[in-house]
Parts: structure tokens; sequence; C-alpha cells
């Protein structure tokens, strides 16, 4: 048997080196890639939450201001009863919708007609504050399925 001048068997290094290993792969995964994104799901692709120009609250500015979905899966995803919602709870339901494969949906925070890839929460203020908030993703059982959050030092939108 191998023996290092400590004494320990270069077999039993390798074993006790095994568990840290796995960890490291594991960390290293989990790095790359979002858990939804790597088991393949709905995220929160990007957030536009300040919308170009002025604040004015008209439609045009009100719809300036979106969250981008994405499904990373190779199927389509039904998102009905999902919920988009911000800290103060102010929440959008998804109806009897689904997200194709690969495919991405906007939630736009203004008023118009809703199409397979922009759906409108026809509301007549602003959802997502400029300076820091959090948009986060919840499945019809009520589970958490992505969340980003941003700062100002992201400008006016954040791929996340």
């Amino acid at each position: 048997m191998n023996e290092d001048p400590g004494g320990i068997s270069m077999h039993k290094r390798i074993r006790a080196a095994l568990p840290a290993l796995a960890g490291a792969v594991a960390l290293t995964g989990t790095l790359l890639s979002s858990p939804a994104e790597a088991a393949g799901g709905v995220i929160i692709y990007r957030v536009y939450f300040d919308s170009p120009g002025k604040d004015t609250r008209t439609n045009v500015s009100l719809n300036g201001e979106w969250v981008q979905l994405k499904n990373t899966s190779s199927k389509a995803i039904s998102l009905k009863g999902w919920v988009l919602k911000d800290p103060q709870n102010h929440k959008y339901t998804f109806l009897n919708i689904k997200i194709g494969a690969k495919k991405t949906v906007k939630v736009h925070t203004g008023a118009g007609k809703d199409t397979a890839t922009d759906k409108f929460q026809n509301r007549r203020a602003y959802v997502w504050n400029n300076t820091s908030d959090t948009a986060t993703l919840l499945k019809s059982n009520g589970s958490k399925a992505d969340a980003c959050s941003w700062s100002t030092r992201d400008g006016s939108d954040k791929y996340c």
C-alpha cells in the first residue's frame, strides 16, 4: 500500500476528497444555470422596470414596463393559474395560456390586446419600482418557479 510520510494511504486521501469534489461539481452546475433552467421550466428571463422616457402614466409608458418569461424546456407549459407578483402583492394571474417550447412571453403593465407573445395587466399605474424591486413567479400550486431582483445599479432593465 502506498503511504505518504504522514502515514495516510493514497486510497484513503482520495476517498476523503470525493465528497468535496462532488460538492464542487454540484456548485459549479448551479452557478452556470438557475435550478428552473437546469430542470427545464419557465423562468423570469428579463425585466424592463424603468420604461423609456419620462414616467407619464400614459398607456405607452406603462407598456414600456414589462417582465419577460422564457420556457427553457423542450415542450409547451401551461401557465394557467400561475401568478406574477411584486413584494407589495400586485398580482397578475395567468389565464388559460401555454408558453411554447423555448418561447418567451412579455407581461406588460398597461392595457392592450393579449397575443401569444404579449400579455397585458391592464393597470393604470406602474408596478415595478425603478430603484429596487423583485418579480416573483408562482406556479398554480403556490410554489415559487423563479424570482428576479434588481437595484439602481442595473439601469433600466435586467437579464435575470
